[in-house]
């Protein structure tokens, strides 16, 4: 039998974001922690939930968690698949998709995402993936989430590159550029969730998660932290939700075993 009380950061930290999906919503997926969250979202409460990978695969119900957007379950389990242009223009920028769920390489206090460089652009310490269709899920999806493990190095005060934009400078930054979407309204980490505060849009801690006290949270924090006057606990995870959680990362792991 699972103990519920037996979660790692990781687990609360997918569930937590799980949960911020709804039955009705067109979510427009990420590789890795947001692939997992939206499926176990699929695979729970929110089995009505259409998920749509940017290679253009609609209505996807994976059994496995996808390596990449050109994974091959994603086309299989699909209920049609369509061009990258028609996703992007018809689909996305047409304003048809309810949530897109992100993660990055590293934040600011805004949620603007860096997934491009650590360090100078022509210099870099460390040159990522890049943005894909990151930048345009943050600008056109009716709002976004985001899914990061915390940490001093992640959360950071100030962005060498902004691949994905958030809240900008704050305030009426969206507006001021013509963004009629919401942005980032949500990021679960493994040891909180944070939302924009309404006046300035800069991340407020609402919820710890169980353990999790205000000193671990700042010390992971680049910046001064705020917290919500109601700060509360997040829900553990239940049993039902680990059960399929663990079940659908062991599926995957011995399906990419048995491809390596």
């Amino acid at each position: 039998m699972i103990n519920p009380q037996a979660f790692t950061p990781n687990e609360i930290m997918t569930v937590a974001a799980a949960r911020a999906l709804r039955n009705s919503d067109v979510c427009f997926v990420g590789i890795g922690a947001p692939s997992a969250a939206c499926n176990l979202a699929r695979l729970t409460h929110a089995p009505g939930i259409t998920l749509i990978y940017e290679s253009g695969t609609i209505g996807t119900r994976p059994q496995v968690l996808p390596l990449s957007i050109g994974d091959g379950e994603l086309c299989e389990t699909a209920l049609t698949t369509v061009s990258v242009p028609e996703m992007f223009r018809y689909w996305l920028q047409g304003g048809r998709i309810t949530v897109g769920f992100l993660g990055g390489a590293q934040i600011d206090r805004y949620a603007n995402l860096n997934t491009t460089v650590v360090g100078p652009y022509d210099k870099p310490k460390v040159r990522l993936p890049g943005g894909g269709g990151a930048p345009e899920i943050a600008s056109s999806c009716g709002e976004v989430f985001i899914t990061m493990t915390m940490s001093s190095r992640t959360f950071v005060e100030r962005l060498p590159f902004i691949t994905s934009f958030g809240h900008g400078a704050g305030g009426a930054s969206r507006e001021a550029l013509g963004l009629s979407t919401k942005g980032p309204t949500r990021v679960m980490t493994d040891l909180c969730v944070l939302e924009p505060a309404a006046d300035t849009r800069e991340l407020t801690v609402v919820s710890l998660h169980p353990g999790i006290t205000r000193e671990a949270v700042q010390a992971q924090c680049g910046w001064p932290l705020r917290f919500a006057d109601e700060l509360i606990e997040t829900t553990p995870p239940t049993a039902e939700e680990l059960r399929v959680l663990r079940e659908l990362q062991d599926r995957t792991d011995r399906a990419h075993r048995e491809e390596a």
